[in-house]
């Protein structure tokens, strides 16, 4: 099976990577530190600016924008082989871990609406897992930043169909 990405320099970027069998590994918070600090280590070899997160029990939603030479092919094989590394460490494995699904998804993003259906995507997630019933409630996402940004008005309900949320 022949798998092609595109790459176009700078642009946003929208990855969802999923947990080999979906294994609830960031049902422990200091799983989900574990994984925002190997971010804040490969940006500093792989530059990018991340806009929006949500981290979940077995899978992560973010959106990036490589500011470097690199694509955001080489920023999520770095952050996979790296967490990789730093999780065997912290959980004292020394054998053979497949930690990852292999490939992740990824979707260019193409205008402001795009990034805004997008957006909301990533902070209706933990709604969708039925983990808490508002955004605000759930610790690890990048929904109070864009809320305090004004992206979120204060009538917009939550329980609405999930499609209505992101515009499909």
């Amino acid at each position: 099976m022949d798998f092609h990405r595109f790459y176009i320099p700078y642009a946003l970027v929208f990855i969802t990577q999923v947990v080999q069998d979906r294994r609830p590994v960031f049902k422990d918070p200091r799983m989900i530190e574990l994984l925002r600090s190997t971010l804040h280590k490969v940006k500093e070899i792989h530059p990018f600016i991340m806009s929006g997160y949500v981290f979940l029990p077995d899978h992560f939603h973010i959106l990036i924008q490589p500011t470097g030479t690199s694509n955001f092919s080489q920023i999520m094989h770095s952050l996979k082989m790296n967490f990789t590394k730093a999780y065997k460490e912290s959980v004292r494995r020394t054998d053979p871990l497949k930690f990852w699904q292999k490939r992740f998804w990824d979707h260019i993003i193409r205008d402001e609406q795009d990034l805004e259906n997008h957006l909301h995507y990533i902070h209706a997630n933990p709604i969708k897992h039925g983990l808490v019933l508002d955004p605000g409630d759930w610790p690890y996402s990048s929904y109070r930043e864009w809320e305090q940004r004004g992206l979120y008005p204060e009538a917009l309900t939550w329980n609405e169909p999930a499609n209505s949320l992101w515009g499909e």
